[in-house]
């Protein structure tokens, strides 16, 4: 099982600390409307997930040098377009940017080597909030890991690619492969063919502009749990990947 560091003392955090390279992982998520079938922290439940995994897939194997901790997750972030749902509770960009760079300089101060947010919030506000907390951080010394890079959405579900993915068959799989509360509901739910990423391009900028009326699109009805657990080792992949590459960077 990876190990928390909400769970231990801090004699093993420095313990792991003094004699491996240990790197924390940090998931990032929101609390915002997800349907009518899906929990608001669907998107801290999805990179928690995806956190635990990639820690354990990178102690098993074949860098036994390396230590990785999941660290407490950041459940809070931007959710502009949400706005009028109940539930939706966000957090202005630049407080987001600033809790999680003093988040990230604390970790690194205890002395892990390196520190990687794990967003699955994909509300391009939220994303470049998370992607600015490390910059200028040592290099190396921190990574962000999203899919709404095309390096890692081109590895991932069609219906993530045409972007009408929140809360449709995409986020409801993984939420199914991560054990969360799915409402029976999910089933009944007609398929809406409203790409996100089309309508961000076009300048709407909230979930009623797009005509999201009960804050999902895509088709949640077609979800699976066996879907679920195909992307989450494409997305662990991602995670491990970033992670690795940063530990190239500070060794060389």
């Amino acid at each position: 099982m990876a190990r928390r560091l909400a769970d231990m003392t801090y004699e093993e955090v420095s313990a792991i600390v003094g004699a491996r390279r240990a790197v924390a992982i940090v998931p990032v998520g929101s609390v915002e409307p997800h349907g009518p079938h899906l929990p608001l922290d669907t998107d801290t439940t999805i990179s928690v997930t995806c956190a635990i995994r990639a820690a354990e897939r990178l102690e098993s194997g074949a860098r036994a040098d390396v230590e990785a901790v999941v660290a407490p997750s950041v459940p809070y972030g931007v959710t502009d377009y949400a706005s009028g749902f109940a539930g939706a509770i966000g957090v202005p960009a630049a407080a987001l940017t600033a809790m999680l760079t003093a988040i990230a300089k604390s970790l690194l101060a205890t002395g892990f080597v390196h520190v990687c947010f794990v967003n699955n919030h994909l509300e391009p506000a939220h994303d470049a909030a998370v992607r600015a907390a490390i910059e200028g951080l040592p290099r190396g010394a921190a990574s962000v890991a999203c899919p709404l890079t095309r390096r890692w959405g081109r590895t991932l579900s069609d219906e993530f690619k045409r972007g009408d993915c929140h809360a449709g068959r995409y986020e409801t799989s993984l939420v199914l492969a991560a054990g969360g509360d799915v409402r029976a509901s999910f089933g009944e739910l007609p398929s809406l063919g409203l790409s996100l990423s089309d309508a961000i391009r076009s300048g709407k900028s909230t979930f009623a502009e797009i005509g999201m009326e009960r804050a999902y699109t895509g088709a949640p009805r077609e979800a699976t749990r066996a879907e679920g657990e195909d992307l989450y080792e494409k997305l662990v992949t991602m995670v491990v990947t970033e992670i690795e590459e940063a530990l190239a960077l500070l060794a060389s």
